[in-house]
C-alpha cells in the first residue's frame, strides 16, 4: 500500500483492554480517533492469547472436575474423551473470533479507524506505521497501550517448540504426558490445572518459598490442597538451572533445598512473568521516560513526561491486569478532555481463575503486617455456608480486614468456587469506605455464596448466625 498521511485528534497504540476502551470513550465524546495495532483483529493479548482463551479452557477443566465430583453424589458419567481439534475450534471461533468481531462492529459504529501495523514515534506528535497499512499519523494526543509479553529467560530460549510460553501453551498443540511448569504464579497454576484436567501429569517448580506469594497464606491453602491432588508435585524453593532438549523429551536440571535432580518432560511451560512492551516504539524521539524495568513513567492522570503522550495498562506499571488497563483508559481520556480525572483507586481486584478461585482486593493481611498497619481480621469458613454445602464445595473461605474502632472495610479476600464474581462486592465496600455494618445490614439472598460476606461482617460486629464466636474472656466477665 502506498505511503499516506493522516491527521487525528487521538491516536491509540494498542487495541487491547486498555486501548480500545480508550478509543471508544474518546469517540463517544466527539474526538476523531485512530487505533494502530499489528494484530489481525482488536482485543490485544487479553482476547487473542491471554485472559479470554485461558478462561474458556479453565471452564472446560472445571466441568471435568465437577463431573468427576458427581460420582460421590451418586451420578456417574464415565471418563471424558477429548477432541483437541473441536476444543481449539471452540476457543478460536466460538470465543475469540466472536468477541473480536463484536469489537470491530463497535469500532465501525463509533467511526474509530483501525490501522493494522506497528507504530514508531518520529516526534511528540507523529508516528510512522508499517504493516498492512503504511504511512504517517499526526495527532494531538496519543495513548500508548501496548501491553506486555511473556518473559522467556535466555537459558530457556532454546528454539525448541516443546519449551512453551503461555501463548504457545494456549494453542493446545497436544496433551503432553509429562508437563513441567516453571513458575508458581497465577499463569502457571491456571494453565497447569487445564493440562492436568486434560490428562497431563503436571509438576510445578517455584523458586520462592510458596506459590502465589502476593496472596495471604490462609487463602492460598485451600487452593494448594486441591492442586496437590491435581498435580504430580509442587516443588517450592526449587530452581530450574538448565533445560536440555533430547529426542526423548526436555531434561530439566532442578536444584532443590536438599539435592539436585534431573527429570525428563514431554513439554515445559515457562511462566515466570511478563515484561512491558516499551521497546522499539521510538520513545527516544519524544520526552517519554522509561524506568529500569521498562515501564513508562506516568503521573496520576496517566500522562508521560511528554505532554502529548499518555500511557496505560501493563506498559505503564504493575499490576498487569486487564481491568486495571480499562480503568486507566477512562482516566487518560478524561484528562485529555480537560476533566479533573485522577488515578487513585483504593482497591484493584486480583483474581486467580483456578478451581477453587482465589480473589482479593484492598489491604491484605500480609501487607498490614509488613507495614505495621493496625487491622482486625475476621474469617468466615465456607463449612458454615449452606450454599457451599449444596455444591459440595465447603473448601472456601471469606476474609474481611477492617480498621479497629471504625470497622471500616480495608480489604477482602475470598477463596472458593466463584470467588472472582464475589470479590466485586468487596471492591465496592473498600472504594465506598463501607463499614462492617453496611455489609451486615444489606440483605443478601439465601442460599448464596454472597452470604459469606454478610456473615463475615456480622462476625466483626460480634455474632454471625451460622458460626459461633465465643466472647472474649474479659467481655464475658463484665
Amino acid at each position: 500500500m502506498a505511503e499516506a498521511d493522516r491527521q487525528t485528534q487521538l491516536l491509540v497504540i494498542g487495541a487491547g483492554p486498555g486501548g480500545y476502551p480508550a478509543a471508544f470513550l474518546a469517540a463517544d465524546h466527539g474526538l476523531k480517533v485512530a487505533i494502530v495495532d499489528s494484530d489481525p483483529q482488536p482485543g490485544g493479548v487479553c482476547l487473542n492469547r491471554g485472559c479470554i482463551p485461558s478462561k474458556a479452557l479453565l471452564h472446560v477443566a472445571k466441568l471435568i472436575h465437577e463431573v468427576r465430583l458427581m460420582a460421590s453424589h451418586g451420578v456417574e458419567f464415565g471418563e471424558p474423551r477429548f477432541d483437541l481439534s473441536k476444543l481449539r475450534q471452540f476457543v478460536q471461533k466460538s470465543v475469540i473470533a466472536k468477541m473480536g468481531s463484536g469489537i470491530v462492529q463497535l469500532m465501525r459504529s463509533r467511526k474509530v479507524e483501525y490501522l493494522k501495523g506497528t507504530a514508531t514515534f518520529e516526534d511528540s506528535q507523529t508516528v510512522s506505521v508499517r504493516g498492512t497499512w503504511n504511512g504517517r499519523i499526526h495527532f494531538d494526543h496519543a495513548i500508548i497501550a501496548t501491553g506486555s509479553v511473556p518473559v522467556m529467560p535466555k537459558p530457556f530460549a532454546l528454539g525448541d517448540p516443546r519449551i512453551m510460553d503461555s501463548t504457545a501453551a494456549l494453542e493446545l498443540a497436544d496433551i503432553p504426558a509429562r508437563l513441567l511448569v516453571i513458575g508458581g504464579g497465577y499463569i502457571g497454576l491456571e494453565l497447569g490445572q487445564v493440562y492436568a484436567a486434560l490428562g497431563s501429569k503436571v509438576t510445578v517448580v517455584e523458586a520462592l518459598e510458596g506459590i502465589l506469594m502476593t496472596a495471604d497464606r490462609d487463602l492460598v491453602k485451600p487452593l494448594e490442597d486441591r492442586l496437590k491432588q491435581d498435580f504430580v508435585a509442587i516443588r517450592v524453593n526449587t530452581k530450574v538451572t538448565r533445560l536440555v532438549p533430547t529426542p526423548d523429551g526436555i531434561v530439566a536440571e532442578l536444584q532443590g533445598p536438599d539435592q539436585a535432580t534431573r527429570e525428563t518432560f514431554d513439554r515445559v511451560l515457562v511462566a515466570v512473568g511478563r515484561r512491558p512492551n516499551s521497546v522499539g516504539l521510538g520513545l527516544d524521539k519524544t520526552q517519554v521516560e522509561v524506568d529500569e524495568r521498562g515501564f513508562i513513567r506516568v503521573d496520576q492522570q496517566r500522562r508521560t513526561r511528554d505532554r502529548h503522550i499518555f500511557a496505560i495498562g501493563d506498559v505503564a506499571g504493575e499490576p498487569g491486569l486487564a481491568h486495571k488497563a480499562t480503568a486507566e483508559a477512562k482516566v487518560a481520556v478524561e484528562a485529555i478532555l480537560g476533566e479533573p480525572a485522577e488515578w487513585s483507586p483504593r482497591a484493584i481486584p486480583a483474581v486467580v481463575f483456578t478451581d477453587p478461585e482465589l480473589a482479593w482486593c484492598g489491604l491484605t493481611e500480609r501487607e498490614a503486617r509488613e507495614h505495621n498497619i493496625s487491622a482486625e481480621v475476621v474469617k468466615f469458613p465456607w463449612a458454615a455456608s449452606g450454599r457451599a454445602t449444596t455444591l459440595g464445595r465447603n473448601d472456601g473461605l471469606t476474609k474481611l480486614i477492617v480498621e479497629p474502632g471504625t470497622q471500616r472495610v480495608l480489604g477482602v479476600g475470598i477463596v472458593g468456587a466463584g470467588a472472582g464474581e464475589l470479590i466485586a462486592e468487596g471492591v465496592l465496600a473498600v472504594e465506598m469506605s463501607a463499614v462492617a455494618r453496611d455489609l451486615a445490614d444489606s440483605i443478601h439472598p439465601h442460599p448464596t455464596l454472597s452470604e459469606t460476606l454478610m456473615e463475615g461482617a456480622e462476625l466483626v460486629l460480634g455474632s454471625a448466625t451460622h458460626l459461633y464466636k465465643p466472647k472474649r474472656k474479659e467481655a464475658a466477665e463484665k
